[in-house]
């Protein structure tokens, strides 16, 4: 069995706007990871401005951890994107899904502490209004395929 089975590109019936969004999250899931990875802060502190001041060892190794999982998390959404598209929607629902329950909890839940909000909080509420349109534009195509 191959690492990569033959591509689903050619069966995939949804908008190409749905796999450049697609593609354009995996590069901005891939990127923050080696940030928060990468950084001697994991950008706690000199991007989401987060006080370091107390538990600063905990709070930076929570970074690198996250960092960790994002990078091959990105690469994976960009293969999805670059080759089997047939998993486009799927996988812009699971995105969806995740950051709708990021944003609830930086906004109203665990997160909703005091008025400081990091980027990411800012970006997730983002992600869950752009992502709701391209993910019907995804499944826009469906209904046009032929029957065999």
């Amino acid at each position: 069995m191959a690492l990569f089975p033959p591509s689903t590109n050619a069966e995939y019936r949804g908008s190409g706007l749905a796999v450049g969004f697609l593609t354009l999250s995996a590069v901005l899931t891939i990127i923050p990871g080696l940030i928060h990875y990468v950084l001697p802060d994991g950008g706690a502190g000199v991007i989401a401005h987060i006080d370091l001041t107390t538990r600063a060892d905990t709070i930076i190794a929570i970074f690198a951890w996250y960092g960790a999982m994002q990078i091959p998390f990105g690469l994976l959404v960009l293969i999805i994107a670059l080759r089997y598209r047939t998993l486009v929607p799927l996988t812009l629902l699971m995105l969806l899904i995740m950051q709708a329950l990021s944003a609830y909890s930086a906004w109203f839940w665990k997160g909703a502490h005091g008025d400081h909000h990091p980027p990411e909080h800012y970006g997730s509420a983002a992600f869950v209004a752009l992502g709701v349109v391209f993910f019907l534009l995804s499944l826009s195509g469906a209904k046009k395929e032929t029957s065999r």
